[in-house]
């Protein structure tokens, strides 16, 4: 990514962090939510403290590495006036002086609040570390606003390209709308952030963060917050398809069992009325006896042929029911997996050639 990014080295949204959402915490929230193991409401807990306990111990560790920012190394806060600054600059120089600092990186310690005090006090340097951290004054950086949108636009179309290919699925359509909700969500903060001429957020509200880090912090995140969502709504998924064509196969095989029976009857009806029984039924000319008086309704009306009519009934029912069970076979088994590694192929090197 660019200067105005986070860097891909030491972000979540970088490669490696890419990789370790994908490959190690999914499969964990996964093994966490599988059916069976826990309690429905359980599961849904235990996943979400996991995933919100991993992103914390990951984000802590990010900005240990990073390091505190100018505001802390001075003990001042971003709303701090230059007299401010200047005070606490000079009581910090008097303790960290070589002179009076035996720490064996005593110097290190005071070029470090020097260069603090430098940036803080001239309003450029301080605009442009406050929007672009330390590599910013480094590479001499400024908000130009092509720029600036066209590196915005690299960032969310590649994670936006991700976030498709990662919740391809009949069983991923809520979590691809949780997750692309989150990224215009983190897309908006960004702006307004970013183009504000001053700092947004409140001076109540982190004292000493910057505008850099707040978008630090929502890239970070973000990796966590879409293999949550893609586990939870997997998980919470409910198969329509699946459970009208559980029912229409119990109804196939209901359907059997009746005609299995229906034939023992007709036979065994057969067996009657073929022994000479006097078997009577009744139809809608009276009461008819069979083998008896008009013998064109008693060869209409019989028991068997009743039967008969209610086999055919049920036969012509267990064939529509067999064709609606064969039109809601789905293929989303069938989805092959070249896509997924072609999309970590396309990340790689998207983070390649963008990391330039």
């Amino acid at each position: 990514m660019s200067d105005s990014m986070p860097d891909a080295g030491d972000d979540l949204s970088g490669l490696s962090g890419f990789f370790f959402y994908v490959f190690i915490v999914h499969p964990c929230t996964a093994w966490i939510l599988r059916p069976g193991r826990f309690e429905r409401k359980k599961s849904i807990m235990y996943a979400i403290a996991f995933l919100a306990g991993l992103a914390a111990v990951k984000t802590g560790i990010e900005l240990h590495g990073k390091g505190p920012n100018y505001y802390v190394k001075l003990g001042v806060t971003r709303s701090s006036n230059p007299l401010e600054i200047k005070r606490a600059y000079k009581k910090l120089s008097l303790q960290l002086h070589p002179d009076k600092n035996k720490a064996p990186d005593a110097s290190d310690q005071f070029d470090a609040i020097k260069q603090a005090y430098d940036v803080l006090m001239d309003m450029e340097f301080r605009e442009v570390y406050n929007k672009f951290g330390k590599e910013g004054i480094d590479s001499n950086k400024r908000f130009e606003e092509t720029q600036f949108f066209m590196e915005l636009g690299i960032f969310y179309i590649t994670w936006g390209m991700l976030a498709f290919m990662l919740t391809l699925g009949k069983n991923s359509g809520d979590a691809r709308q949780w997750t692309f909700t989150g990224l215009v969500v983190m897309l908006v903060l960004e702006i307004t952030v970013m183009t504000s001429q001053g700092n947004p957020i409140p001076d109540w509200l982190f004292p000493q963060s910057t505008e850099y880090e707040a978008v630090f912090l929502l890239h970070t995140l973000f990796p966590a917050f879409m293999n949550g969502c893609r586990s939870l709504g997997a998980y919470l998924f409910v198969d329509l398809d699946a459970q009208t064509r559980r029912l229409l196969l119990a109804l196939q095989e209901q359907n059997k069992d009746i005609l299995l029976v229906l034939r023992d009857v007709q036979i065994g009806m057969q067996t009657l009325t073929h022994g000479g029984g006097g078997a009577r039924i009744m139809g809608s000319a009276g009461t008819v006896p069979v083998g008896g008086a008009a013998p064109s309704l008693a060869r209409t009306i019989t028991p068997t042929g009743k039967i008969k009519e209610l086999q055919d009934r049920l036969q012509t029912s267990n064939t529509t029911v067999a064709q609606a069970v064969q039109s809601l076979k789905t293929d989303g088994s069938k989805s092959s997996s070249y896509g997924f590694y072609a999309m970590i192929l396309g990340y790689v090197v998207f983070s390649y050639v963008f990391s330039k």
